[in-house]
Parts: C-alpha cells; structure tokens; sequence
C-alpha cells in the first residue's frame, strides 16, 4: 500500500498528464498503480516529443503522430489525437488534408480510419451547439 506522499505523487502525475494530453487512458492509471516510477520516465519522454520543439510546433508534431497511429489502425489513439491537435491550431481541413496525405503510402483503411473520426468529431460540435 502506498504510503501518502507516493499517493499524493501518483494523483499529480495522473492529473498533469490527463490536462497535459485533454485525455487520460484508462491503462496509464493502472500502470500508476503498479510502477509509478515507469510511468513518470515514459510521461517525460512524452514530453520531450509530444510538446513544442525546437522546429516542429504541438500541431505538427500532432499530425505526424495521428499519421502513425491511423496506420497502426488506432481509431481511439486517432481520435484523442487529433483533440489534441484542434486544441493546439490545427484546423478540420488540416487534418482531413493529413488523412487524405495518407492514401497513397497507408491505404485506403488508414484513411477510412482518419475519416471516421473527423465525422464523430464534427457531429459531436454540432450537438454541442444544440
């Protein structure tokens, strides 16, 4: 059982990662439970190559990751990326434009997968407009 700081420690890694991402897995607060030391060497390697760099901006950094994840067939990883990506700039063109980039080199299910996910984003903006 641990103890309060390493509990206090847990919370604010979990909290920092879930305001950090606009998302927390359920996976990554089962790993705080069973190796809170790992899950802070991967959030910091996230860091370095999620947020903004020297040269690459989150948005672009973004769109790089959800070309990998749609073409791994990640509908979930695609979706919560491409939340992160609007947050950050990015436009609906963007990353329909991105989607459409990866016809030819992913196929036509890695696009399918981009293309179901910019229509359950679009629909769930419109029902927050009712």
């Amino acid at each position: 059982m641990a103890d309060g700081s390493e509990e206090q420690r847990k919370e604010k890694l979990l909290a920092d990662m879930a305001a950090e991402r606009g998302f927390l897995p359920k996976e990554w607060q089962w790993v705080a439970d069973q190796d809170l030391d790992f899950l802070e060497a991967y959030n910091n390697l996230w860091r370095q190559s999620s947020n903004q760099g020297k040269a690459l901006p989150v948005k672009t950094r973004e769109l790089i990751a959800i070309a990998i994840l749609a073409f791994r067939g990640s509908e979930g990883a695609v979706y919560s990326h491409c939340k992160r990506a609007l947050k950050f700039g990015a436009t609906m063109q963007e990353l329909l434009e991105a989607f459409e980039t990866m016809v030819v080199t992913g196929g036509a299910p890695t696009l399918a997968i981009g293309l179901n996910v910019l229509m359950r984003i679009l629909k769930e903006q419109e029902e927050a407009k009712k």
